[in-house]
């Protein structure tokens, strides 16, 4: 990027007169230029794409026609505002259909445009320069971004294999928890896959009241769960004091590109939340609000059948990636497994980092992943591979199983 007449003026929250100058390639770009090289190389050989964090489908046929209906009707042409009633007395009914809780529509739920721009206004509501929020890593990095242009400290705890990919709280220092304002948690869990249990959240519950802070839950995930009920850490006693969960439309309703979810809980957290998004803007349109209505209406029909897909998938990655010498365990939520990488092949190859083997699979195997080297060395697999019908499904990935058996692989 070339020097502008603005260049002094950028702000110091990202980057100010450095702004532009960063030539760091991240990971994402480094796997964007991977595979489009990997497709030159080999333009007869399909690339199986298992990087990809969203839905491979469309919203159900019912909630499409909705959407049209609404588009077409005079009265949603208008600002939404902080939500209409129907839609959040629809996610009320949702709540307390799949999770057990009670939750006022009016003070107690608000609409997001999707759990991203939740997660940018929440730290407005609550981080002055000098507080912290907590973070864990390996995770969703905008988390953390917005407490850090807030003057914020950002603290992150370690998802660790040994510890089940949960976070030890207790592990916060004395200062920290005195400093601490926000802790975010994220169940189940991209990357890891990894689900909060019951115990975990009352842990959780507990650590927050008695240090003050508030606990915000990003639980877009949370329907797509594999072995029992789906948990709401607002379903756990107090959990309503001292916690907001954001939920979406997007995971467990093939609805991603709609952006809209609702951030529910801790009541005054809610207000707060809500007055700041009334100055940042005017609502999802309400004919999306209301075809989200209709799909949550639906939730007993629709979320199974996307999970029962998601599932099915990934026990047969599950399964592959086990015969080959992979420490892969089934998750109980989410579309992710996530798998420690191996030392090398057989054949002398040798892998330093989880980003030089996913780059070795794209190249080598054209199969794309999401490496993390930030606690550990892993890949995150998705399920959300492009196959858009049960057929397709098996040719893919009995095609990645083939792939990946010419290797053999050490660890």
């Amino acid at each position: 990027m070339a020097d502008t007449s603005l260049q002094d003026l950028f702000a110091e929250r990202i980057g100010g007169a450095r702004f532009g100058k960063d030539t760091t390639i991240y990971k994402f770009e480094k796997i964007k230029r991977a595979k489009a090289a990997a497709q030159k190389a080999h333009p007869d050989i399909e690339l199986i794409d298992m990087g990809v964090g969203e839905p491979d489908d469309m919203a159900f046929p019912e909630v499409l026609q909705a959407l049209c209906e609404e588009a077409s009707r005079w009265e949603n042409r208008t600002y939404a505002d902080n939500g209409i009633p129907e839609f959040r007395e629809a996610a009320a009914a949702y709540m307390a259909d799949l999770y057990g809780v009670s939750l006022d529509p009016a003070s107690e739920i608000c609409h997001s445009m999707g759990s991203k721009a939740a997660l940018a206004l929440l730290p407005v509501c609550f981080v002055n320069p000098g507080d912290v929020a907590v973070v864990t890593v390996p995770g969703y990095p905008v988390m953390g971004t917005w407490a850090a242009y807030m003057g914020g400290e950002v603290v992150s705890l370690p998802l660790t294999k040994a510890n089940a990919f949960l976070p030890r709280l207790s592990d916060l220092t004395v200062d920290g928890r005195r400093r601490a304002k926000l802790i975010y948690l994220n169940y189940p869990n991209n990357p890891t896959g990894a689900s909060a249990t019951e115990a975990f959240y009352d842990e959780a519950i507990a650590f927050a009241r008695e240090n003050r802070i508030l606990l915000v839950v990003d639980a877009p995930y949370a329907p797509l769960n594999f072995a029992g009920k789906p948990l709401s850490i607002l379903s756990r006693p107090g959990g309503k004091d001292v916690a907001v969960e954001l939920h979406s439309m997007s995971k467990g309703f093939n609805m991603t590109g709609w952006r809209l979810g609702w951030v529910c809980g801790q009541a005054d957290a809610i207000n707060a939340y809500a007055t700041v998004k009334d100055n940042a803007d005017s609502g999802q349109f309400r004919a999306v609000q209301k075809a989200s209505a209709r799909a949550l209406g639906m939730h007993r029909l629709i979320t199974p059948r996307i999970c029962e897909k998601y599932r099915r998938r990934l026990a047969a990655l599950t399964e592959t990636l086990r015969s080959l010498g992979f420490d892969a365990q089934m998750p109980r939520g989410s579309f992710f497994l996530y798998v420690e990488i191996p030392k090398g092949t057989r054949d002398g190859k040798t892998f330093a980092s989880a980003e030089a083997f996913s780059q070795w699979l794209i190249m080598e195997k054209l199969i794309s992943t999401v490496p993390w080297d930030d606690v550990g060395h892993f890949v995150r697999l998705s399920a959300t591979f492009v196959a858009p019908t049960p057929a397709e499904e098996t040719r893919v990935l009995d095609e990645a199983k083939r792939r990946l058996s010419a290797s053999t692989f050490v660890f």
